[in-house]
């Protein structure tokens, strides 16, 4: 039997050194391909490229090794290899090494964890992984990526091996600044952003808002099995999400509804 095929992706383009780490971390699990976005993605969430042709190109990265890149979505790429552009159909996709955490709630604006998603709902095993940035994130150094790809290959393994996950499924996985204090499986938390709208003038006068946020320093009171918390106390978050969004135990409650609402004749 053949080394198993890992199908790698991120939001944050081909070039992005966290996905660099990321390949050649799983070039020792087994065959990496890599079908990435030509340019960044982030919160793109399940975006899809429907109303233009998508390209798909051969380029080389700065180690020399030759990867595919599209002008699609994180979702696309994944779709894309999927439908038949890669080699094989991938044992596992994992998409990241994300710049920045995608915790909590806010996962669902994540073009890292759309495209572990698009993955899951095919069938496939997958992993969004993100290293987290800090409060601080856009003023601080690139990070070193390394240790969050040696965590990943160390779920490759497992998923690959003893542990594969159930269909409709995947792992969202966050890594801590520093050194990691260990290693917690976590349910969702809630935001870790402070919205905020900026107001302001155009050089011709007209009216502009940009959308803005301010990430938390610390996690929200009783969190303490949360992704959120996880992060912030230094520990990798391993959280399993699934498709099924339906709040099953909101079904039966809702039961009665169905004959007390009078339908239109028209």
């Amino acid at each position: 039997m053949g080394k198993p095929l890992i199908l790698i992706t991120n939001d944050d383009g081909y070039l992005a050194p966290g996905l660099l780490a990321l390949r050649e971390e799983l070039s020792e699990v087994g065959e990496v391909w890599v079908l990435a976005p030509d340019r960044n993605w982030s919160a793109a969430s399940r975006t899809r490229v429907f109303h233009k042709p998508l390209r798909v190109s051969p380029v080389r990265l700065p180690d020399g090794v030759v990867v595919h890149i599209t002008n699609g979505s994180p979702s696309d790429c994944v779709s894309l290899a999927l439908l038949g552009l890669a080699p094989r159909r991938p044992d596992i996709v994992v998409s990241g090494i994300n710049a920045g955490a995608n915790l909590g709630r806010d996962v669902t604006y994540s073009g890292t964890v759309a495209a572990a998603m698009e993955a899951a709902q095919a069938g496939v095993q997958a992993i969004a992984v993100s290293q987290d940035l800090g409060p601080e994130e856009g003023d601080r150094e690139e990070p070193d990526y390394r240790r969050a790809a040696r965590i990943a290959a160390g779920l490759v393994e497992l998923l690959l091996g003893e542990k594969p996950l159930p269909p409709g499924t995947l792992l969202n996985v966050n890594v801590p600044l520093g050194e990691p204090k260990g290693l917690r499986v976590t349910r969702l938390g809630t935001s870790i952003w402070r919205d905020y709208l900026v107001k302001g003038k155009d050089p011709r006068g007209r009216d502009y808002y940009w959308l803005a946020g301010e990430m938390m320093t610390s996690p929200p009171p009783g969190e303490e099995d949360t992704d959120v918390w996880a992060v912030f106390s230094g520990y990798v978050s391993v959280t399993p999400l699934q498709l099924d969004l339906t709040d099953h135990r909101l079904l039966e409650e809702l039961r009665p509804w169905e004959t007390k609402i009078t339908l239109p004749s028209r």
